[in-house]
């Protein structure tokens, strides 16, 4: 058997001997790889991204991400990114994570050898045949999110994933495959790396696409974003005044008016 991508050895030696702008460099130039790779699979995503949509948009769907350490952590943080930035709801995308939100912050041991637990943690959201689950492993071997996605396509979900190695039981398992082949990491098996990295920016497609796609953006502008801090306020004027062509005075009375970027636009104009 063939040893997987993600854990073949390194492409350099004798890193301790490096120096650190060597360290940076060789770094640098192995992160180069990932968008090259990814780019290899856009075809894969954009298919996953469009039955998304359409779960979400005709069936009242919703999208789960499972992972264990580094890819559940990913997973997780793309999930809670997309309520302050498109507005939507915190249970239209869920993240999961092997062992719970104490996984988050600590390694929980042995939490993704458990093969049915995915399942179990699924069904306290009454997940079902609307919803898409979409597993994430650089491996493609973690038995938490394997049988998590092999249940769901047991009960009729539509399942994809994301990993870092070719051919991988995950991707077998799922129906919408994404399969982001980076080659070694710099440190050997060091998946938060490379491969971390791949799974970081596919999530950034997969969820920004739906979310656009879905209206929650106009132009190119955050119209849904939550007002959450001045920052975002500040931004919410800004763009007030760029599409209304009124002063900040005024933008900013609309926006304190009501609430919202869109609204605000939508209400003026009448």
């Amino acid at each position: 058997m063939n040893k997987r991508t993600t854990e073949q050895s390194s492409l350099y030696n004798d890193l301790e001997k490096m120096n650190t702008r060597q360290l940076l460099t060789n770094i640098n130039n192995e992160d180069k790889k990932v968008s090259e790779a990814i780019e290899k699979e856009i075809p894969s995503i954009e298919r996953l991204v469009d039955v998304i949509v359409e779960k979400i948009s005709k069936h009242n769907g919703r999208l789960f991400y499972i992972g264990a350490g580094t890819s559940g952590r990913l997973g997780v943080l793309d999930a809670s990114e997309c309520p302050p930035t498109f507005g939507v709801s915190d249970n239209v995308i869920i993240g999961l994570i092997a062992g719970g939100d104490v996984a988050l912050r600590k390694a929980v041991e042995n939490a993704e050898d458990n093969n049915n637990k995915a399942w179990e943690d699924l069904n306290e959201y009454n997940i079902n045949k609307n919803d898409v689950l979409i597993g994430i492993a650089a491996s493609g071997t973690t038995p938490y999110v394997i049988g998590g996605i092999e249940r769901a396509r047991e009960n009729g979900l539509i399942t994809g994933c994301i990993t870092n190695n070719a051919d991988s039981p995950l991707a077998n398992a799922s129906e919408f495959p994404i399969e982001v082949v980076v080659g070694p990491e710099f440190v050997t098996g060091s998946t938060r790396m490379k491969s971390g990295t791949a799974q970081k920016l596919v999530l950034n497609m997969i969820s920004t696409s739906v979310m656009i796609k879905l209206g929650r953006v106009k132009g190119n502008k955050m119209v849904d974003m939550q007002l959450s801090n001045a920052k975002l306020v500040d931004r919410g004027i800004k763009m007030i005044m760029e599409e209304l062509d009124v002063d900040k005075e005024k933008a900013s009375e609309l926006l304190k008016e009501y609430k919202n970027v869109r609204s605000a636009i939508h209400n003026h104009r009448g």
